[in-house]
C-alpha cells in the first residue's frame, strides 16, 4: 500500500467516523465560525447563472447551497465529499432543489470524464489529497477546455492565530506531534505557493494566482465566551491532540484555552485573525 493510499484510507475512516459525525451534529455552529470566508470566496470564484459547478469537499453543503442559488434553475452544482454523515446533512439542506446533487466519493477517484463543468470550487477541501497531483489531474478531467478552478486554502499556521493560539495552549498538556513533512497532506499543506504551483501545473493547469485574504474569525460564533472555548478545543489540530486524552487533561487544556482567549473577548465576540489564500488557475490545453 502506498503512503498516499494509506492516508486516503485514514481520511475516509475519520470523516465517516468521529470527525464526520461531529461536523454533522454541529454544522450550524461551525458554519457560523467559517462564514467570513464564504462571500469572498464566492465573489472570487464567480459562478455564473446557468453554469455547471463542482464543489469539492462540500461537507454539510453550505457552499453548495449558495452556489445553487447563484447558478439558478438553468445551472447545476454537484457537491462531492467522502463523508457520509456530512452528506446526509447536506441532503437535508438541499432537499427540493432540482439544480443540486451530491456524490459520496473521493474527488481524487470519482470518474469525472465528460462532466463538462465550467468551474471547480472548494472551501478548504483540497489540502488532504494523498496524491494531490493525481487528484487534480482527475478534477481537470471534469472541466471543459475553458474551465476554471478556484479554492480557498490556509496560509501558514503562524499567520492564523485563531488556530495557533488555542493549539499552543493545548501543548501545555499534551506532547507536540511531529512536524509534518513538506509533502504531507494536512490543513496547512497548501500554504506554500511554490508547492501549490508545482502541483497544479503538473496536473495540467496554468500557473495559479494567489490572492491573500485576511479575516477575523469569531470563535464564539455569535454565542458566549464558553462557546468560544468549546469551539477552540473542538476544531482542527486542537481537536486531534485532545482525542483520547483523559478527562483531567481535557479539562486542564480547556482552562488554558480559556486563559489565552480572554484577552480577545469583547462585546463583539471572541475574534482572532485568520489568513487564507484564494487560489485561481485555469485548465491548460
Amino acid at each position: 500500500m502506498t503512503p498516499a493510499h494509506s492516508f486516503n484510507q485514514e481520511q475516509h475512516a475519520r470523516w465517516n467516523g468521529a470527525d464526520g459525525e461531529f461536523w454533522a451534529r454541529h454544522y450550524e455552529r461551525l458554519d457560523r465560525v467559517l462564514a467570513p470566508i464564504n462571500d469572498p470566496l464566492l465573489k472570487f470564484a464567480a459562478p455564473e447563472p446557468g453554469s455547471s459547478v463542482l464543489d469539492v469537499g462540500c461537507g454539510c453543503g453550505e457552499l453548495t447551497l449558495e452556489i445553487a442559488r447563484i447558478v439558478g434553475p438553468s445551472g447545476h452544482v454537484t457537491g462531492i465529499d467522502i463523508s457520509q454523515p456530512m452528506l446526509a446533512r447536506a441532503r437535508e439542506r438541499l432537499r427540493g432543489l432540482g439544480n443540486a446533487s451530491l456524490r459520496l466519493s473521493d474527488a481524487a477517484a470519482l470518474p469525472l470524464e465528460g462532466t463538462g463543468a465550467g468551474l471547480i470550487v472548494s472551501r478548504f477541501g483540497v489540502m488532504f489529497f494523498g496524491d494531490p497531483i493525481a487528484a487534480f489531474l482527475n478534477l481537470r478531467s471534469g472541466l471543459r477546455p475553458d474551465g476554471r478552478v478556484r479554492f480557498a486554502s490556509w496560509r501558514p499556521i503562524q499567520e492564523n492565530p485563531w488556530m495557533q493560539i488555542p493549539l499552543h495552549a493545548v501543548y501545555e498538556h499534551v506532547p507536540r506531534p511531529p512536524k509534518p513533512g513538506p509533502e504531507e497532506p494536512g490543513p496547512f499543506s497548501f500554504a506554500d505557493p511554490d508547492r501549490v504551483t508545482r502541483i497544479l501545473t503538473r496536473a495540467g493547469f496554468t500557473a495559479p494566482v494567489f490572492t491573500p485574504l485576511d479575516i477575523q474569525f469569531d470563535l464564539s460564533a455569535g454565542g458566549t465566551f464558553e462557546d468560544a472555548v468549546t469551539q477552540a478545543a473542538d476544531m482542527g489540530p486542537s481537536r486531534r491532540l485532545l482525542e483520547g486524552q483523559s478527562d483531567e487533561i481535557r479539562a486542564a487544556a480547556r482552562e488554558s484555552i480559556r486563559r489565552v482567549l480572554t484577552p480577545h473577548a469583547s462585546s463583539a465576540g471572541v475574534k482572532l485573525p485568520g489568513a487564507v489564500w484564494l487560489v485561481a488557475a485555469e485548465r491548460a490545453d
